[in-house]
């Protein structure tokens, strides 16, 4: 029912994922990882940027996790404790947890570790506590909070009343009862009002709320709850911990359905003018971009920077700011050192200057201390930038850096000098869309400060996650890219703005120039994007057609097409009568893991309508691929199947398979045809005489017979 697995590290990250994306859809996997601490990384030896330091290596396994659909634990103890909660309880929406018990300093200790492992105490509706001032004599309405403390002297049914109020209110999520036997309740009789009191929610609730229970000191009592199917913990500790185990599975598999495009369709950025910038910097034989093509990069992909002037010299540097300081504003110098990546460390930035004989003093200043704490630095310059008056402004990180392992993985958290003291940071794999980035922004400390506080107007927080999205776009484009470091990226009601970033390249190692030479170095990801290059619009009999990879949001979609598909179609396409089209067995045509499997849709421009799909998935060690194919029952005729066969073969072919193979019908009479025309090679299936088996190899070697 459930997988357990022990790691230390992985080397091969596109195929621990798509394994582990894989398992993880068929049952919950929940896994620990040893040596999670250890060094940072550097690159080539020098210091690393904010980015690279806040990346540990820890922190990457964790993204990869949470990305895979993956439970995390820290040990062996919550290991076995996260599987007993996920064997018993089914993932269920939200977070809001209400807590039964009769005791108030139970219920206050339950509190208190429910928000030490981040999570939220529910709400009661006035419904709720009518309710409840109805089940415990002598009490009123408007004096019932959560936890619900239905006091020392609280018997079976006055359990099960307030109970049942719990499961029926939609202010919660889910609910934790807890007895501390008494002499004045027995804890079996407790116990056995709770199992009907569950019974009789779930048969009345809209959505009936899962229950937790632990019924402290009471072994008897808790194998009642136990043979009822109520997940039955020894301490309130315990308890909270599973229901936190579960919060956590059902956001990781949220990820897990997840597969964004690379970037969305209304963001178009200028990928060759980025392209040129990193081969200069490359054929010149640099690391760091300097601050100037930092800038064109950034906007080449839409994200606002605050203009810089590089100057050669302090007079140089005097004469840029002169424009500034002459309109009434002040200026912020910088050091410009592809040798001194923190440049706080050395003295390297000066803020609020007003003339220009104290920004002539601030770089006289900074050289001075260059040449005595970094003799051999290679001073390029000075970076000139009018100084922001946004007020309200947070201080944040946003960057990029490549794993050895997992490759590009987006960073955000706050910012700021003092950012790898704070240490509030969050990554995820990329591809990112607008829900992830959203997420991914929310698992950090600095995203309460996003919010309306006392004066302060709420951020942008949509302009900060489409900074998001964005790096991991330029990760997919300029696959030379090592880090990429964003410190600080303003954010206001306004929207957003760099004032400092850093990029360094190298060039690719062999193995990776292929990817590169072909498009976008979807190689490099962990997670393969959506492969929007495979899209392709097609005319037959005068019709325009969209054919497309499948989505995830596809599954209305599907569900529309198959009402229009004849049972007669139906049954030769599934091998039997299909009359439910649930959310599973959609989910399971529509959710796809691109690195090992693919699904094409074609679907009508004029109206919008799906027309056909045709699949294929790989097997483990991807050289042979088995596919399945269906046509709109009344648009056989018109060439639709052979044009997404033949996608399918290109696909198969561009994916290095080996052999694509299906079962037929031997009573599918057309597509033994269209097999035999397209080079299959058809055999009866030796265990069932009515199935034919079909065979197209794609090399010369596969092509020979079998031994």
């Amino acid at each position: 029912r459930a997988i357990l697995l022990s790691i230390d590290s992985v080397t091969d990250a596109p195929k621990f994922m798509s394994a582990a994306r894989a398992a993880a859809r068929a049952k919950p996997v929940v896994v620990l990882r040893s040596g999670r601490h250890d060094t940072t990384r550097t690159i080539d030896g020098r210091a690393a940027t904010h980015t690279g330091i806040l990346a540990r290596t820890d922190a990457v396994y964790d993204a990869a996790f949470r990305r895979a659909g993956l439970l995390r634990v820290q040990d062996l103890d919550e290991m076995f404790s996260a599987v007993e909660t996920l064997g018993r309880q089914r993932p269920f929406p939200g977070r809001r947890l209400a807590i039964l018990t009769n005791g108030r300093g139970v219920g206050a200790i339950a509190v208190d570790r429910l928000l030490d492992l981040g999570g939220t105490l529910a709400g009661l509706s006035d419904e709720t506590r009518t309710r409840l001032a109805a089940a415990v004599p002598g009490t009123h309405p408007k004096a019932w909070r959560n936890p619900v403390d239905i006091g020392a002297d609280a018997d079976g049914p006055r359990y099960a009343a307030a109970l049942e109020a719990l499961i029926a209110d939609r202010d919660n999520d889910a609910v934790l009862v807890i007895n501390v036997p008494t002499a004045l309740s027995g804890g079996c009789a407790v116990a056995t009002e709770i199992v009907e009191a569950v019974r009789r929610g779930r048969k009345g609730s809209f959505r009936a709320r899962p229950v937790f229970a632990v019924t402290v000191g009471d072994d008897v009592a808790g194998e009642i709850l136990s043979r009822a199917g109520i997940p039955r913990f020894a301490t309130d500790a315990d308890a909270v911990e599973g229901f936190t185990h579960l919060v956590r599975y059902r956001a990781a598999q949220d990820d897990l359905t997840t597969t964004p495009a690379v970037l969305p369709d209304d963001l178009v950025p200028d990928a060759g003018a980025a392209r040129m910038i990193v081969d200069r910097v490359l054929a010149e034989g640099r690391t760091w971009l300097d601050p100037r093509e930092m800038a064109d990069l950034l906007s080449a992909y839409g994200i606002p920077v605050q203009p810089v002037a590089l100057a050669p010299d302090a007079d140089a540097a005097a004469e840029a700011a002169w424009p500034i300081i002459a309109a009434g504003g002040t200026v912020a110098l910088k050091l410009a050192s592809p040798d001194v990546v923190h440049k706080s460390d050395v003295g390297g930035v000066r803020l609020g200057l007003t003339s220009e004989a104290a920004v002539r003093e601030a770089a006289a200043e900074m050289l001075a201390r260059v040449a005595l704490e970094r003799p051999g630095a290679q001073i390029t310059g000075f970076v000139v930038q009018a100084m922001l008056r946004r007020t309200q402004a947070r201080e944040l990180i946003a960057g990029l850096v490549d794993d050895p392992v997992f490759g590009p993985v987006v960073v955000f958290g706050r910012g700021g000098t003092a950012v790898e003291v704070i240490d509030d940071r969050a990554l995820a794999l990329p591809p990112l869309d607008r829900r992830l980035a959203a997420d991914l922004i929310g698992r950090t400390r600095v995203a309460r400060r996003l919010k309306a506080y006392r004066d302060v107007a709420a951020a942008d927080e949509a302009a900060v996650a489409l900074v998001l999205v964005k790096l991991g776009q330029l990760a997919a484009d300029l696959p030379e890219l090592r880090e990429l470091d964003i410190n600080p990226l303003l954010a206001d009601r306004d929207g957003v703005i760099a004032l400092d970033a850093r990029a360094a390249v190298a060039p690719l190692p062999p193995e990776r120039r292929r990817d590169a030479g072909t498009g976008p170095s979807h190689a490099r990801f962990a997670v393969r994007p959506y492969p929007r290059a495979w899209e392709r619009r097609i005319v037959l009999d005068g019709q325009a057609i969209l054919v497309r990879p499948v989505r995830a949001e596809d599954e209305g979609l599907f569900e529309a097409f198959f009402r229009q598909v004849s049972a007669e179609d139906l049954r030769l396409r599934f091998f039997a009568p299909v009359r439910d089209f649930s959310h599973a067995f959609l989910a399971r045509l529509t959710q796809l893991d691109y690195a090992r499997a693919i699904a094409f849709v074609a679907i009508e421009e004029a109206n919008g309508t799906m027309m056909g799909a045709v699949r294929l998935h790989a097997d483990a060690n991807h050289e042979t691929g088995e596919y399945a194919i269906l046509v709109r029952s009344d648009l056989k005729g018109l060439g639709l199947g052979w044009a997404l066969m033949g996608l399918m073969l290109d696909w198969a072919r561009a994916e290095g398979l080996r052999v694509v193979e299906g079962q037929v019908l031997r009573e599918n009479t057309t597509m033994l045809a269209m097999c035999r025309k397209l080079g299959f090679r058809l055999r009866t299936d030796p265990s069932d005489p009515d199935l034919m088996l079909v065979r197209r190899a794609l090399t010369e070697e596969s092509a020979a017979p079998a031994p």
